[in-house]
């Protein structure tokens, strides 16, 4: 063989064995946003599953409040079918943009059950809301840092895919579309800065 034949066997090996390098780079990071998705599922499954003994624990004191009640689990079961569907596909951007929309309506009719529990001190008073309620501020706490670690997790595996030489590579490989950041109604509310007034 010759020397020329050789080099170009030799060149085509290392190119090979980089092309195999950023598949499995690309395949890490991906496994890695997967399993980030996992952990916020498992505690949305685990905020879901509280809500309804919320809701039981305040029917019998909210019941001229049923639209209030109607509208919590009518949200819990718009965000679980998101979250199940957005399981399945974890960098989908449509399913992961309808599971934010879906979790900032949940938050909302969360927010006006609260509203209405304020009315009642018996109520907020007893030790199963007490304990309820201390679950589920817990729950959302763990969603939150669950949510920070995937968007970490889909930034770092977006970021390696549009860098060069991955982004040669990518497509050929696989990973034609970019993963999607998990925002939350508050996502935005966070990034406005809080307006004061001396009046």
């Amino acid at each position: 063989m010759a020397p020329a034949d050789i080099a170009a066997v030799a060149l085509l090996a290392l190119l090979m064995l980089y092309i195999a390098s950023v598949y499995n780079t690309l395949t890490t990071r991906r496994h890695r946003l997967q399993n980030a998705f996992a952990q916020i599922e498992v505690q949305l499954k685990r905020r879901y599953d509280l809500i309804p003994n919320l809701l039981e624990t305040a029917k019998g004191y909210l019941q001229h409040e049923r639209d209030t009640l109607t509208g919590v689990a009518n949200a819990r079961s718009n965000a679980l079918q998101s979250l199940q569907s957005a399981a399945a596909h974890p960098g989908d951007r449509q399913k992961i943009a309808r599971l934010g929309q879906d979790e900032g309506a949940l938050d909302s009719a969360l927010g006006r059950l609260h509203l209405s529990l304020e009315a009642y001190p018996q109520l907020m008073g007893s030790q199963n809301m007490a304990q309820l309620s201390e679950e589920l501020t817990s729950t959302e706490n763990k969603v939150a840092f669950a949510r920070q670690a995937f968007n970490d997790a889909v930034t770092h595996y977006n970021l390696y895919k549009h860098s060069v030489p991955a982004l040669f590579f990518a497509a050929l490989l696989g990973h034609r579309n970019d993963a999607a950041l998990l925002q939350f109604a508050d996502t935005l509310l966070i990034q406005d800065a809080p307006k004061v007034s001396w009046q």
